[in-house]
Order: C-alpha cells, then sequence, then structure tokens
C-alpha cells in the first residue's frame, strides 16, 4: 500500500471503531471553545470540563473576565495546571477581543493564533468545531498514533506531523480525522498499556509489534519456569 491507501485503511477502520468521535469540550459558542482549549493545555479535558461547568456560568462574555481582578479568575481556575498564566492569558486575549474585534472571537486562524495563549493547534480546533473549517490538530494523541502507525516520523514537530496528515487525508474528513485519531489515542493506543493485543491495526505499527514479541518472550519464559 502506498501512503494514501494505508491512511485510507486506518480511517475506514477508525471509523468503525469510534464512528461518533467529536469534541470532548464541553462549550456553547465559539469564545467558550477558545477559552476551554486554551485551559485544556497539559490538562485532560474532563479536568476542563469539571472547571468550565462553573466557570462559563460565572463568566459570559469577555468583559466579564475583565470585571474581576486576576487573582480571583485564577482562584476559578486553580484546578487547572499553569492556573496562573492561563488566567493571565485569559485577561489578555478578552482585552484584545474587546478592542480589536467588537467582543467576538476572531474566525480566521490568523486572527487566532495572535490571541494570547492560542497556538495553531487551539486555533485549528477553533476553526474546525467552532466554525466548520476543515482542520487537523495535532495533540499529544494524535503526535503518538500518527508516528506510532509510520504516518509521521518520531522526531517531527507537530507542524511537521499535521502538514503529512494533510497530505494523506482528503481535506473533508480533516475534522472527523482529527477527533477520531484522539479517541484512538485516548481509549485505545494509550501512551503507557496500549491495547495492542487486540488492536486491528498492529500490523501497521512497528512499535505496538515490538511490544507484543516483547509480551511473548515473557510469557514463555514464565510458562518455561513454571514447568
Amino acid at each position: 500500500m502506498n501512503g494514501k491507501q494505508k491512511m485510507r485503511h486506518v480511517l475506514d477502520i477508525l471509523a468503525d471503531m469510534f464512528p461518533d468521535a467529536h469534541c470532548e469540550l464541553i462549550h456553547s459558542n465559539p469564545f467558550e471553545l477558545t477559552i476551554a482549549v486554551l485551559l485544556s493545555a497539559q490538562c485532560t479535558d474532563e479536568t476542563v470540563n469539571k472547571v468550565t461547568v462553573n466557570l462559563f456560568q460565572k463568566y459570559k462574555s469577555p468583559a466579564d473576565y475583565l470585571a474581576v481582578p486576576l487573582e480571583e479568575l485564577e482562584g476559578d481556575i486553580r484546578r487547572i495546571g499553569l492556573f496562573r498564566s492561563k488566567a493571565s492569558n485569559i485577561q489578555k486575549l478578552c482585552r484584545i477581543v474587546i478592542d480589536k474585534y467588537d467582543g467576538d472571537v476572531p474566525n480566521t486562524h490568523e486572527g487566532l493564533v495572535e490571541l494570547p495563549g492560542v497556538g495553531r493547534k487551539t486555533a485549528n480546533v477553533v476553526m474546525s468545531n467552532a466554525f466548520g473549517v476543515p482542520a487537523i490538530a495535532v495533540d499529544t494523541h494524535v503526535d503518538r498514533v500518527s508516528k506510532r502507525l509510520g504516518f509521521a516520523k518520531q522526531d517531527d514537530n507537530v507542524l511537521e506531523v499535521e502538514h503529512k496528515l494533510m497530505k494523506l487525508v482528503p481535506r473533508e474528513e480533516w475534522t472527523l480525522t482529527h477527533h477520531r485519531l484522539i479517541f484512538f489515542g485516548r481509549y485505545h493506543c494509550k501512551a503507557q498499556n496500549p491495547q495492542c493485543a487486540v488492536c486491528p491495526l498492529i500490523e501497521l505499527c512497528k512499535e505496538g509489534k515490538k511490544r507484543m514479541k516483547v509480551t511473548e518472550k515473557t510469557k514463555a519464559k514464565l510458562k518455561t519456569k513454571l514447568t
């Protein structure tokens, strides 16, 4: 199989495994999604959702975040990693959104990445989920799975991984592929203890096949000792 044929095979398998893959950050508008993705850096979506359930009740607009002292906002997101820098970025972001975009989150990639705390990944997530523009956001799960399946090299940075995936995945499937790769990495091909023994993509994964060989050798040694 060439690269695109291999990717097509993977996409079809992932579609069967995770037909309902979606963005798990709870939000009701582009602004809330931007805040949620900003908070999710080095933090799980589950933890973010536990914080934003109250945060989004208290803060409805950019002006609301600027109406409280920074220390109060820090307290509201204290359960999130790097909460101090994230609180500062949220207030700076809200000031720009009000002054430059009349209170609305910009609907362009260029506008989003100019906001404090918003990098390329966050911008891709917002563009694809809030504004319906196809994009592949490379988070830790997408990066790991792409490298394990051989679509990217181990030393590729996230931008290189993104560009390689964009070439292999049909544009109309970018957003859904992003979600399915995340689900695959989060619930199946985990960083620790991936489910290699029951993985339908094991033949494409050098790391997985190596892991399974080690497992078989360990079992054989154990069997020998027991007998």
